[in-house]
């Protein structure tokens, strides 16, 4: 083996302490929002159903996110479409997320994700949000959280009941995102 010399084993030193500085710095951090909805079926004790995704991590802290997030009545009964009823904001099981389907993603700034978080608070803080079935559901919620992102996430009444069909026309508004509608 050959030995380098002082300047060559300096040079080369700082080069691999620029990539390691590089492969470990928090710009390469980031969250990303992810769009799904469920296709579920009452007969099976399930109802359609749509929440978001927050993955990734935090560029100012390193923190890891792995979260998500949906929105509806604390217990499905006929009382639930008649309103209004407790509400509850839960979280799905991984093996329930992946058998889901993703229609988007977004990246976030950490600014974009707290500001997101704070409103998935407010909802889980609101005594009684779920007033009636068509007038605040989980489309509802996701549509806000769209919409605190700039996205066209209007709800017409004929989608209040339809999350996956919904979530394909906010991909069809929204062509920058690069979305997938699922039939």
């Amino acid at each position: 083996m050959v030995p380098l010399s002082g300047f060559v084993a300096r040079a080369l030193a700082s080069l691999l302490a620029s990539a390691l500085l590089l492969l470990a710095s928090p710009a390469l951090a980031q969250v990303t929002i992810h769009f799904h909805s469920f296709n579920g079926s009452v007969l099976f004790g399930r109802f359609p159903h749509t929440f978001v995704v927050f993955e990734g991590t935090l560029e100012a802290t390193g923190e890891r996110i792995d979260e998500n997030f949906g929105f509806g009545a604390a217990s499905v009964t006929a009382a639930a479409s008649r309103g209004p009823a407790r509400h509850v904001i839960y979280s799905e099981e991984a093996r329930q997320v992946s058998r889901t389907n993703r229609h988007f993603s977004m990246p976030l700034t950490d600014a974009q994700y707290r500001t997101l978080r704070a409103e998935v608070e407010t909802w889980r803080n609101q005594p009684s949000r779920y007033h009636e079935l068509d007038r605040c559901n989980c489309i509802h919620f996701v549509a806000r959280l769209a919409q605190l992102l700039g996205l066209r996430a209007d709800v017409p009444h004929d989608l209040v009941r339809r999350p996956r069909t919904w979530l394909n026309q906010v991909v069809r508004l929204n062509p920058h995102v690069g979305g997938r509608e699922f039939e």
